[in-house]
């Protein structure tokens, strides 16, 4: 489907600032099911094929615990291959007695849980892009209770939970932000994304290639919501990833236009959205 891979944008590694760096790897490897790729003292690398990094962890100095009605991360969303792949998921979050909270949302179906730092994880599965509904520009989602009995019978008996399948990506990532008119004019005239639904005048989630979103930005935690501090316990960045240089260079000159920041550090190109969250733009 190409809806995750170049040419079209799509989000790369999130990065995730914790409190307790061996607390939260042994909850992202035994209940989430990761691998590490390297870590450090206070840095660590996770991946799913063995490859490629998707999530990395970082213990601040002087972490704070995670600050409520701010702006930053509401969840990031790992999108697996298959449904018998969340069959196998929900099945294991049972065994491990993990409070699950579930959508179905036409075009996916998901889990929602939380980290011992209070991040919120999606874990999901999409629809057939054939049976999404679109009306002309926009495509239909909602937040309708999951079939569990229905979702279960994808499971193949005896066979057990293995972690997470080496094809699972980052599939969205959903943000707290400050109001909505800047940041609609930074996402699409600055990084190119197109809007593909509007939930009231509270909530835009938006796309490259008609997916049903790469990117979601609500007001749920207050209009004017204050951007957390520096060392609190949340998102720090994430990836977004571009089809080449020339794409990136593109993007620079429309983020420039409009006013947003953009800075050079080690080699790498950095900007920030009008709530102060920082995103990496890469190829």
């Amino acid at each position: 489907m190409g809806f995750h891979s170049k040419p079209n944008t799509h989000i790369g590694q999130v990065r995730l600032k914790i409190e307790d760096l061996n607390r939260s790897l042994k909850y992202y490897q035994d209940v989430i099911g990761f691998e590490i790729l390297d870590r450090s003292e206070t840095t660590a690398n996770l991946t799913a094929d063995g490859k490629t990094s998707i999530l990395k962890l970082e213990q601040p100095e002087n972490v704070q615990p995670k600050q409520r009605r701010t702006t930053g991360m509401y969840h990031f969303a790992l999108l697996l291959p298959t449904k018998k792949d969340l069959a196998d998921f929900v099945i294991h979050l049972s065994e491990k007695n993990i409070q699950v909270g579930a959508g179905d949302h036409l075009v996916s179906e998901a889990l929602y849980i939380k980290d011992p730092d209070g991040n919120e994880i999606e874990i999901y599965v999409d629809r057939d892009p054939k049976v999404w509904d679109w009306n002309g520009e926009e495509v239909a989602m909602t937040t309708d209770p999951l079939n569990f009995e229905a979702l279960i019978t994808h499971r193949v008996q005896g066979e057990k939970w293995q972690g997470l399948p080496k094809e699972t990506i980052m599939g969205h990532i959903h943000l707290h932000v400050a109001e909505l008119e800047k940041t609609q004019e930074f996402y699409v005239k600055g990084l190119g994304f197109d809007i593909v639904n509007r939930f009231g005048s509270q909530a835009l989630f938006l796309s490259t290639a008609k997916y049903h979103h790469h990117i979601g930005l609500n007001t749920w935690n207050g209009v004017g919501a204050p951007k957390p501090a520096d060392n609190s316990v949340g998102m720090k960045s994430f990836e977004l990833i571009y089809n080449d240089e020339a794409a990136i260079k593109a993007t620079i000159a429309n983020l420039e236009k409009i006013g947003a920041t953009v800075v050079e550090e080690d080699g790498r190109t950095f900007t920030y959205d009008p709530s102060g969250i920082r995103i990496e733009l890469t190829y």
